[in-house]
């Protein structure tokens, strides 16, 4: 499984206008809805769900990284998008930094291991400190899109 399976590339949003974790789920959810990768009127549903997720514990699991997501049967397939917050977002990440890049993941309720193993690719590539900085770094949806495509051609994170 590739980055480029599930990653929705329209919905990408570089420069994320939102400031609180709340809001840049809300936002990243939009982009999602904006791209047709889910229903507009789901985005209200998901979001519920993403949120309780992130109550029962965070998400930004350090080094300015996070990975919000959640399987709802409103998504019909494995979807995913990256934002970018240049100022930082309190995601009450476990090294208590500020968040810089957020990977939102849904899924469907029907097959949880498609899930774990979109999770598992999402985080082997975000261990890599090079894919993390160059994530940081980017600043526009090609660069961001041309970092994806090279982890999965390189196999950068294995």
């Amino acid at each position: 499984m590739k980055l480029t399976d599930f990653m929705v590339k329209e919905a990408i949003v570089p420069d994320l206008k939102a400031t609180n974790r709340e809001g840049v789920i809300r936002e990243l959810l939009g982009a999602l809805a904006q791209a047709g990768a889910i229903k507009a009127g789901d985005v209200e549903a998901i979001g519920k769900v993403v949120l309780e997720r992130e109550k029962k514990g965070s998400t930004g699991f350090g080094r300015g990284v996070a990975v919000p997501h959640a399987r709802h049967p409103a998504v019909s397939r494995r979807v995913a998008t990256i934002g970018h917050s240049a100022a930082g977002v309190d995601f009450a990440a476990l090294d208590q930094a500020p968040v810089y890049s957020i990977v939102l993941l849904l899924s469907p309720t029907t097959n949880p291991d498609d899930h774990l193993q979109a999770m598992e690719n999402i985080f082997r590539n975000l261990q890599q400190e090079m894919f993390r900085r160059f994530l940081r770094r980017a600043s526009t949806r090609a660069e961001i899109i041309d970092l994806i495509e090279e982890a999965d051609q390189t196999g950068l994170a294995r």
